[in-house]
């Protein structure tokens, strides 16, 4: 079977750079625009939402929170997806009600030179842990870590995606997203097909886990509900897609990834959900699906991973390069610096992924709760239209939210037990919801604290 998948990997990774434009001018490396300077159409701004955020990390998420939580779990996950309608309406109140061109622009409008700064770190920490998770994914699947399978897919994968993403930019990796996402919604509907001719996946399986407010599914669905207000905000390859097309296009895009994605993430997690129902005391997801399914199935269900991977990965170099080029301008906005940028951030990540981290859910939890200072500001500052905000609640925000994803990390990880010994996930409710109370407190405060001239003292 490994040798397969290696054929259909190699398959679709010489399409993709087929396939792929080289950019020559910042429009297309940078803006996505095509030779002839064009916005994307509606479904592949679609396709690539969708494709850019069901990436193998997600994938697999679904699938392991399914297999240990049952329906609530996958359920959990997939509610994350939500987000692409909080971002519609974020970027719809950024781009076209405020006016602004990027959220870099908007923060510093708001909060000066401190309210980018804040930002940027965070999405440069998400953009380099997508790239550290989706190389990882590939790794898992080849092999063991620090085996020669491990290491020569690892280094492969990134090498072919960074050549594409190098060639032609935003551009090049919105084409590949449409041709990659088609290519999945088809194995993912024939995987889903050979599942179904099982007899296996029955709502009986389906419901293997009762509903329990205080277990760890539901709980982490109420965390989900609680994140996905800023979620989108932090997530520099949702926003860049947001400033594309026209507002009638950008606004369908997003409502049109919401319902897609959400049906393919909860497909998938119910293969999770199966393997749980039907386990052996110790055994593994993987283990537990090759003996239910077969080696067909499970090809298809390894190609799907690979593919959302590499999808997922040249889009988030042309973020990144965007990022560094662009909106932070550490280096002059050219197609030669952008080409290089996604380089390092190819080397940080594998750097990551050598260094033996393997805790793909952490990431997503840690880096959602570090974007829950961004809550306020946009319930505040983009949506309320305030404009009178004082820097230093922006950045007790910042702070706060800093502090609880570390503690989250320390926590979930076993090095401290400051929170009891209560299930991670509950311990991630209840930093989430300190965070996001305590967020909107500080920027209530920040109102309250602004000085009002009285009518006496008013001039006339």
């Amino acid at each position: 079977m490994e040798i397969t998948l290696i054929i259909a990997v190699a398959t679709v990774a010489i399409f993709s750079v087929f396939i792929t434009p080289k950019a020559n001018s910042n429009g297309a490396f940078f803006k996505g625009l095509s030779p002839e300077g064009k916005a994307p159409s509606l479904l592949m701004l679609t396709f690539s939402q969708v494709t850019t955020w069901i990436f193998a990390r997600s994938l697999l998420n679904a699938a392991i929170l399914g297999f240990y939580y049952g329906i609530w779990g996958t359920l959990a996950y997939a509610a994350y997806y939500l987000s692409f309608l909080t971002g519609a309406k974020i970027i719809d109140s950024v781009r076209f009600q405020h006016g602004f061109d990027s959220i870099q622009a908007f923060l510093t409008d708001r909060f000066g030179h401190w309210g980018t700064r804040c930002y940027n770190i965070v999405i440069g920490v998400r953009l380099v842990s997508e790239v550290f998770a989706n190389i990882l994914v590939i790794g898992i699947l080849f092999g063991v870590a620090g085996g020669t399978a491990y290491t020569t897919a690892v280094a492969l994968f990134a090498i072919v995606t960074l050549v594409y993403a190098m060639l032609g930019g935003l551009h090049a990796s919105l084409r590949t997203d449409l041709f990659q996402m088609v290519l999945f919604l088809v194995l993912l509907a024939v995987l889903t097909i050979l599942v179904l001719a099982t007899g296996q996946l029955t709502s009986a399986t389906l419901l293997f886990k009762s509903f329990a407010i205080n277990d760890p599914g539901p709980i982490l669905i109420l965390v989900a509900l609680l994140q996905i207000w800023s979620y989108p905000m932090h997530d520099p390859v949702m926003m860049d897609r947001g400033f594309l097309a026209d507002r009638e296009t950008t606004r369908k895009s997003f409502y049109h990834a919401a319902w897609i994605s959400f049906i393919c993430i909860t497909l998938f997690g119910s293969f999770g959900i199966m393997a749980g129902a039907q386990a052996i005391s110790g055994e593994a997801m993987n283990d537990a699906l090759m003996r239910i399914l077969g080696e067909t199935p499970m090809l298809l269900f390894n190609i799907t991973l690979v593919i959302s991977a590499m999808s997922t990965l040249d889009s988030t170099l042309s973020s990144a390069s965007k990022l560094v080029a662009v909106d932070m301008r550490w280096v002059e906005p050219s197609v030669v610096n952008g080409r290089i940028t996604m380089a390092v951030f190819v080397l940080l990540g594998l750097l990551l992924v050598f260094s033996g981290n393997k805790d793909l859910f952490s990431a997503v939890a840690v880096s959602g709760t570090a974007s829950m200072y961004l809550a306020p500001v946009i319930f505040f500052s983009l949506w309320g239209g305030r404009t009178d905000i004082p820097l230093w609640s922006y950045l007790g925000s910042f702070a706060l939210a800093l502090a609880g994803a570390a503690l989250y990390f320390s926590e979930s990880a076993g090095h401290t037990h400051w929170l009891g010994d209560s299930h991670k996930y509950t311990k991630l409710l209840s930093i989430s919801l300190t965070i996001l109370i305590s967020g909107c407190a500080l920027f209530w405060a920040g109102i309250a604290s602004q000085k009002q001239p009285s009518l006496g003292n008013t001039a006339v």
